[in-house]
């Protein structure tokens, strides 16, 4: 604890060498989960700050302050005084007082090697207006913690639940406090009732009146020495905020499927949200997740969820140019649009990454059974596009809603040990919703993963934690001299699949190196395809 707090101090003086606000327009941020994405209350803008990457080695957390500017989809990099230290899975809200304030709770910052973390339990404010950071402070706020949530409801700030680890504990809370935004004094709440169990990672969301709404997140218990149990909570409380009263809320309509690390926010209709997140399945030893891209919606006036379906909208105007001449096609249209009653449609991809690690993504898709049967070439390519642009699943992604519109920053998915942490940006009309936008695209080389060294590298602990992007390029560098080269090449005017039988043998033996010895050889020989594939078509 000490280690760490001396070097969170050290990150404090380096930041208070800073005297003066400098604005830069910059590339998007680098890759990054767990940081709080917020939507400016009086510009079209979305402000990002902190978050978390880990490359395999070591954990980089930042403090970084980016804004997006939605007309221009453009980045500047804002650094402003004394900002709050570097931290990830802390909260962030905004309120439109005196040109707008991002209040930013607690949060952790964790040592290079990801093993010791530190809890915040501090309480800052950007004052949008002069771009001045300011630490509040004020006693009788919560323990510090992270993974709890906040949201800001009449002249208060709602904090609620999160947990605490130490190195040989942790602990989860289902308490409830609430700042004062006009005397900024911390109050902790007793609530009637039986409210929700302790939990972090939960939907939280305020409805018109000002009460407050809880869903789902999760939490472990240590079930024997070393062997902790997770729970992923599905249950859904509503805190009155006149009375400060818990009860339990039974919504009707189809719920999200069980799972943790989803992203939430507040869109149109008086409508909250729930996008992605990751299902593990937990044996004692080792966790496989699957990731979700999936949307739900939960109608607070009605007390019911449902899940977000795109609408599509292609046929709908290919319907109207047609006019009335193609009334048997347009039958054959709407029997189309009924299809995803059918069922979800499961798509698989593989990407191949720079060091030749494959990721296989599989997305389901609930909206419409897209439009590939359609005899016009132009629009099966419409469609077959149309198919592809939306987030990856993902966990631990940042959300915003601006004029009606989400956007979707970052977050992570697993692939065997590997973890790949993104940096793209998508965006979709919540009130159309007919299709997602790419507006960031992920950078397949920006993925940078080292394997656990044997020696720990103590003396890297600095530049560990300082931002992680002065060391990509190298590390890419010696991945292509020493990879590329080596795999048989493309012969001229070799067809795929000559190259493919000629190469075989060789992408299955690099394919078995790369999954190891206990791969099915089904999954080894998929892999080895899909590697030859994308290495034939990076040559033609």
């Amino acid at each position: 604890q000490e280690d760490l707090e001396a070097l969170i101090a050290e990150f404090q003086s380096l930041d208070a060498k800073k005297t003066q606000v400098i604005e830069s327009s910059c590339p998007p941020p680098s890759p990054r989960l767990n940081g709080s994405l917020s939507a400016h209350p009086e510009k079209d803008e979305l402000i990002l700050f902190g978050g978390e990457y880990f490359n395999g080695q070591k954990t980089y957390l930042y403090n970084e302050l980016y804004v997006y500017n939605i007309r221009k989809n453009s980045w500047s990099k804002v650094e402003i005084p004394n900002p709050p230290p570097r931290r990830c899975a802390h909260q962030a809200a905004v309120v439109p007082t005196a040109g707008g304030q991002l209040w930013v709770f607690g949060g952790e910052f964790a040592s290079p090697n990801g093993e010791q973390f530190y809890h915040y339990k501090d309480l800052w404010v950007l004052h949008l207006a002069t771009k001045t950071w300011e630490q509040i402070k004020a006693s009788g706020g919560p323990s510090g913690r992270s993974g709890h949530r906040m949201v800001a409801c009449k002249r208060q700030l709602i904090v609620f639940g999160g947990f605490h680890e130490s190195a040989r504990d942790y602990i989860y809370y289902n308490d409830v406090y609430a700042f004062n935004l006009d005397s900024f004094t911390w109050s902790k709440l007793a609530p009637s009732g039986i409210g929700p169990s302790p939990r972090s990672g939960c939907q939280m969301a305020t409805t018109p009146e000002g009460s407050i709404i809880i869903y789902g997140g999760y939490s472990k218990q240590r079930i024997k020495k070393d062997v902790d149990k997770g729970t992923l909570h599905t249950d859904m409380f509503l805190l009155e905020e006149d009375k400060w009263a818990w009860s339990r809320l039974n919504p009707s309509g189809v719920k999200p499927t069980p799972r943790s690390g989803f992203s939430v926010a507040i869109g149109p209709n008086n409508r909250s949200l729930l996008f992605g997140g990751v299902h593990d399945e937990e044996e004692e030893e080792s966790i496989e997740g699957d990731f979700f891209n999936d949307m739900y919606f939960y109608d607070i006036g009605k007390n019911r969820w449902f899940p977000g379906q795109l609408k599509g909208p292609k046929s709908e105007k290919r319907k109207r140019r047609r006019g009335r001449d193609a009334e048997a096609e347009g039958a054959r249209d709407e029997e189309m649009e009924k299809q995803p009653s059918q069922g979800p449609v499961e798509i698989v991809k593989e990407v191949v990454a720079e060091d030749g690690t494959v990721m296989t993504i599989k997305q389901v898709i609930s909206g419409p059974a897209e439009e590939k049967e359609r005899s016009e070439s132009e629009e099966e390519e419409d469609g077959a596009l149309g198919q592809q642009v939306e987030p990856c699943p993902r966990s631990n992604a940042m959300l915003a809603v601006k004029h009606g519109v989400l956007y979707v920053y970052g977050g992570m998915f697993e692939v065997g040990d590997r973890q790949f942490t993104l940096s793209d940006l998508y965006s979709i009309d919540l009130h159309k919703m007919e299709e997602w936008k790419v507006l960031v695209e992920m950078d397949p080389k920006a993925q940078e993963w080292l394997e656990e060294s044997e020696s720990d590298e103590e003396d890297d602990d600095m530049e560990g934690a300082e931002g992680g992007e002065e060391e990509e390029s190298s590390e890419e560098e010696s991945e292509d001299e020493g990879g590329e080269e080596q795999h048989p090449s493309v012969q001229p005017d070799e067809k795929h699949a000559d190259y493919l039988s000629r190469t075989e043998q060789y992408w299955i033996k690099l394919a078995r190196s790369n999954m190891g010895p206990d791969a099915k050889e089904k999954k080894v020989v998929k892999v080895a395809h899909a590697m030859a594939k994308t290495f034939y078509e990076d040559s033609v």
